[in-house]
């Protein structure tokens, strides 16, 4: 399974771009929506079926499960409405987006998940990923993540996602950075080092930090991890410095709670 995603300036052109999905035989079960506020009128926008997904029962548990209405009919769906630090109100739709809140929040810590749920978590779901995702909904966005069943499937929902106008992971990463680079470089200069040379290895150190196994830990704590994941660069000076910048940054995007 390989999670595609796409993220849309509006609702309504990310609910238009499902609906094309779905006409090449892309299941509304493997569709799944992040949507900024909480509000009904939202969820009975979004297109669904009729028909309860096998496992999906056991995978919410306790959390919540409703019936969303909306001009394709019904369907008992993973619906989550929850307070993310630093971004608001949001509600996921499906279960690859109910496991992106529970990694980037918290949401469903506690909860009981069954084997459905798990199996997005361990298999559909890049966790280097969610610091994307987080920004995108803290600007407003609705983020459309589509688990598909092999790399046709795949290719096909990139192309939809393309000629929607969607903006790539990759593009809102760059974007992302671009607009952290200058505090970064005037920080990384001003304790002498040369941020034209190490940028590459300083940006692996800050998004690192980001991670969802190791956010919020400090570097002596997380160093077991990083010595397995970053064997070539997580010893090194500019990686170190970008990985507390990358901390802070962390620890700063907790504080800001909206409301």
């Amino acid at each position: 399974m390989q999670t595609v995603v796409g993220i849309f300036t509006s609702q309504a052109a990310a609910e238009r771009a499902a609906d094309r999905l779905y006409q090449l035989g892309i299941g509304w079960e493997q569709i799944n929506f992040l949507i900024p506020g909480d509000s009904q009128a939202q969820l009975e926008q979004v297109p669904t079926t009729e028909t309860e997904q096998p496992g999906m029962g056991p995978a919410i548990g306790g959390l919540v499960g409703g019936a969303v209405g909306a001009s394709g009919g019904l369907m008992s769906t993973a619906v989550l409405s929850a307070l993310i630090p630093g971004i608001g109100p949001i509600t996921a739709l499906g279960l690859a987006a109910l496991s992106v809140v529970g990694l980037v929040g918290g949401a469903l810590a506690g909860a009981t998940a069954g084997g459905a749920l798990e199996d997005v978590l361990s298999k559909g779901l890049p966790k280097d990923e969610l610091f994307v995702y987080k920004d995108a909904l803290r600007k407003g966005r609705t983020v459309l993540l589509i688990t598909t069943e092999d790399a046709s499937q795949a290719e096909a929902a990139r192309a939809v996602l393309a000629q929607a106008s969607a903006e790539s992971v990759d593009a809102a990463r760059e974007a992302w950075w671009v607009g952290l680079r200058d505090a970064e470089e005037a920080s990384y200069t001003a304790q002498g080092g040369d941020f034209t040379k190490d940028e590459v290895v300083y940006r692996c150190g800050f998004e690192a930090a980001l991670h969802a196994d190791i956010a919020g830990k400090s570097y002596t704590d997380a160093v077991r991890y990083l010595r397995a994941h970053y064997p070539d660069v997580y010893s090194s000076a500019a990686f170190q410095n970008g990985y507390a910048r990358g901390q802070a940054y962390y620890e700063e995007w907790l504080a800001q709670r909206q409301i």
